[in-house]
Parts: structure tokens; C-alpha cells; sequence
């Protein structure tokens, strides 16, 4: 599985970056994978190996880059429940300054990046994000809907505020077909049942489910909210998701 670490050129320096892509040459469609908080780590890396597994080039930009190459900070090799407060404490100014400006400029460099590459074909790209990801994919889907064609987000963050720009009130741009795996206790059933009638109201394909038994972060194996059962539920919604939406490319 050929991988690389790369450097994105954007408005405001040079984003480092992994990318996974599959053996034996040709172009790939793409597939932008936003990070959790904790960033990319080894656990997102073979996320994006076993994804490029199933013919994708994979694109796992360091989220933080204005503040440091990846890893920004010192990850324990797990990221138990005893460290993870002061693990998100580290953190929070990072992703506090990680503005939606500073986000849509960034999506705009990393599409951008992912047209140049040799490995990669032309076509739909699809943007996937973990927990603060989600939100990123969202708004990244919003944004350049002539592009993305598929958006996923798994345990996702703040979809429904109470902001002008909140994600939820971003849906009728998209033209992507979506899913949203939700953990248990993600969102209020009010802003759950919010969320889904916007996409309604927008004639959005998409699914979104709560997975059963599940915590923030259930699909990240380095944490102690992993489920092997919610990963491979994610696994078999993503993967059809993409097929639909990319298979031409």
C-alpha cells in the first residue's frame, strides 16, 4: 500500500498531510478525510490505509498545521478516559482557531491539491469526517457542491447551532449524497430531528442513524469509546456510499 507525506500549499502556509492510494499506478477517485480533535495519528493513518484498500486515494490533512507539523501535541498511544480531558484541554485553542474562514480556505487548497495529483482521477470527490471532521465535511460539501459528491460523518460535532452559518442551515447547498452515523448521545433528539428535516426540506439524498450502543468516538480504536460493532456499521455504510457516488470517476 504506497503511502506519502506530502505538503498542501494554502493561503496560509503548507498543510502536511498523509495520503494512502492503491497499488499497481493508475488514478483513483479521492476521498478528503477530515480528523477528530486528536488529529492524525497512526489510528487515522491505517484508517486511510484500509480505505485506499477499496481503490480510493486518501487524503488525511493535518487539521493544526498553523500551529506545528502533525503531531501537534504529544498523543498518548491510547487516549483513555484517565488522560483524554487534559489530552482535549491541549487542544480546544487549536480547534478554537481553527475558524470556519480558516476551514473553507483550507477545503479550497486541499481540493484544490487533490486535482494536481497523478494518482488521483478526475471526476466527484467524496469528504469524510470524524467527530469536529463531520462538521468540516459538511461545510466543505456546502461549499463546493460542483465537486463533492459524497459527504460522510461519523460521530459528528456541532451540526445544529444556533449560528447564522450553522451546518444544518447549509444543507440546501449541498448536491451530495450524505450519511451521518450518529453516536447515542451525540445530539438532542430535538436537534437530531432538526437536522434531518432540513435535509428533507432540501431533497438531500441521505441517511442518518443513530448507531445502537454507542459513545462520542465509537469508531476510533485508540480511545475507550471504540466499538468494533459501530466501526464495521460505519464501514458498511461508507463504503456503498462511495461506490454509488464515485464509481465512474
Amino acid at each position: 500500500m504506497p503511502t506519502k507525506t506530502l505538503q498542501i500549499p494554502t493561503p496560509d502556509g503548507q498543510s502536511d498531510a498523509f495520503a494512502a492510494f492503491p497499488d499497481g499506478g493508475g488514478r483513483h477517485p479521492a476521498v478528503l478525510l477530515y480528523t477528530d480533535v486528536f488529529g492524525v495519528r497512526p489510528e487515522l493513518e491505517e484508517r486511510a490505509r484500509e480505505l485506499a484498500e477499496h481503490g480510493y486515494y486518501v487524503l488525511v490533512p493535518n487539521l493544526y498545521y498553523r500551529h506545528g507539523p502533525a503531531p501537534v501535541i504529544e498523543l498518548p498511544e491510547h487516549i483513555g478516559e484517565e488522560v483524554r480531558p487534559a489530552v482535549v484541554a491541549q487542544l480546544l485553542p487549536l480547534v478554537e482557531a481553527h475558524t470556519t474562514e480558516r476551514a473553507l480556505r483550507d477545503a479550497d487548497a486541499y481540493l484544490r491539491f487533490l486535482t494536481t495529483q497523478p494518482e488521483v482521477s478526475a471526476g466527484p470527490v467524496a469528504v469524510i469526517g470524524y467527530c469536529m471532521g463531520a462538521v468540516l465535511a459538511m461545510r466543505t460539501a456546502a461549499a463546493h457542491p460542483d465537486q463533492v459528491a459524497a459527504v460522510a460523518g461519523f460521530h459528528p460535532g456541532n451540526l445544529v447551532t444556533d449560528a447564522p452559518d450553522s451546518p444544518h442551515r447549509l444543507v440546501p447547498e449541498l448536491t451530495a449524497q450524505v450519511h451521518l452515523g450518529h453516536a447515542v448521545n451525540d445530539m438532542s433528539a430535538e436537534a437530531l430531528s432538526e437536522l434531518n428535516q432540513a435535509l428533507d426540506a432540501a431533497g438531500v439524498g441521505y441517511t442518518s442513524e443513530i448507531y445502537p450502543d454507542t459513545i462520542h468516538g465509537f469508531t476510533m480504536s485508540d480511545t475507550d469509546a471504540f466499538s468494533a460493532s459501530a466501526l464495521q456499521r460505519h464501514w458498511d455504510r461508507l463504503l456503498p456510499l462511495l461506490d454509488r457516488t464515485l464509481a465512474n470517476s
